[in-house]
């Protein structure tokens, strides 16, 4: 994956939960929408806001990998350890944010 194609993650960009989830494959739509209703919730205490942003900022990755073609050879190449793949915790750490 391109990273020139993920959005950006952090400082005052948000994440569209509507896009996110037409976008997640029909399997992942409801562990979605668990992380996002629960992290939604908490959100009401302001020192938590930051972990909703950090669930669509992680989603938003998810959507864009899983969206392209090819991602279930890629996926199941990397889980056998074959061929190159870079995991989400590396994505996010090059982005300069810790992984959630």
């Amino acid at each position: 994956m391109d990273m020139s194609e993920l959005p950006a993650y952090g400082h005052l960009a948000v994440s569209d939960p509507q896009e996110i989830l037409r976008r997640l494959p029909e399997a992942e739509r409801e562990r979605f929408l668990q992380e996002y209703r629960t992290a939604l919730d908490a959100a009401h205490e302001v020192w938590r806001y930051r972990q909703l942003q950090d669930v669509l900022a992680r989603w938003e990755l998810v959507a864009a990998a899983m969206s392209k073609p090819g991602y279930r050879q890629a996926r199941d190449d990397a889980k056998a350890g074959a061929g190159d793949y870079v995991s989400l915790e590396d994505v996010i750490a090059r982005r300069g944010r810790p992984a959630p």
